[in-house]
């Protein structure tokens, strides 16, 4: 995982992120495998951002990714109340050959690549067998809210991709719909009070405003049909 001393995100109350440090932006769609299930990642384009800039939240400006200031006119309640536990302390972690999947439910996406085989969760019983080992790492570090860790059993280190600082914008086609901030590197988020959430390689950050979990993505943008314009 890399770090960065000066890449930050900062909720503002019932606004918008609020991101230093230049972090880069990008458009980065899920694209199917042949049966349809959530396979690869495709980065697209790249959003032209600065030094700072400012995220919608509410998922209702007219300006996506960033804020135009509708969040103070249409009521927004950014309240946050995700967990401010560790990730360690929310997981439950499942034993396989070799391997420890921990898994934090109420952090999931749906982004759905943990469905590219026979589900991670029956594939990490069988990561002895050829070709299986090999899928449920992929399905692990492909999961942008970092709802899954994927560990080798002997030495505890976690299979992560070497991610730089940066923010993507998730389109996810399949669903006709746009997703949450995928925002990699360990970038510092700061809570509205001040306060910061763990640093972590992969998370994914609501930007629908519909989350049940703010500001962590709970995957409510499907069943809301949000479209930030940008994909395509």
């Amino acid at each position: 995982m890399s770090e960065t001393n000066s890449a930050k995100i900062v909720i503002a109350p019932n606004g918008p992120y609020l991101v230093s440090g230049a972090l880069p932006v990008t458009l980065e769609t899920i694209v199917p495998n042949d049966t349809g299930n959530s396979w690869e990642w495709q980065t697209g384009r790249a959003i032209e951002a600065g030094e700072r800039y400012a995220l919608c939240r509410c998922g209702a400006s007219d300006k996506k990714p960033f804020c135009d200031g509708t969040h103070a006119r249409n009521g927004f309640d950014g309240t946050e109340t995700a967990s401010r536990a560790p990730f360690a302390e929310q997981a439950v972690s499942i034993d396989g050959p070799g391997m420890v999947l921990q898994d934090a439910d109420a952090l999931c996406g749906f982004a759905r690549f943990c469905d590219a085989g026979d589900t991670i969760w029956k594939s990490i019983e069988r990561a002895d067998e050829a070709g299986v080992r090999e899928l449920v790492i992929r399905e692990a570090t492909h999961c942008p809210s970092g709802r899954l860790v994927l560990r080798d059993a002997p030495s505890g280190t976690a299979y992560e991709p070497d991610f730089a600082p940066s923010i993507g914008l998730v389109e996810d086609p399949a669903k006709n719909c746009s997703g949450p901030l995928y925002v990699r590197g360990g970038v510092a988020v700061y809570s509205a009070d001040g306060s910061t959430y763990e640093a972590r390689n992969r998370v994914t950050l609501c930007r629908c405003g519909k989350s049940s979990n703010k500001p962590f993505c709970d995957g409510s943008h499907v069943e809301a049909a949000f479209v930030d314009g940008l994909g395509g």
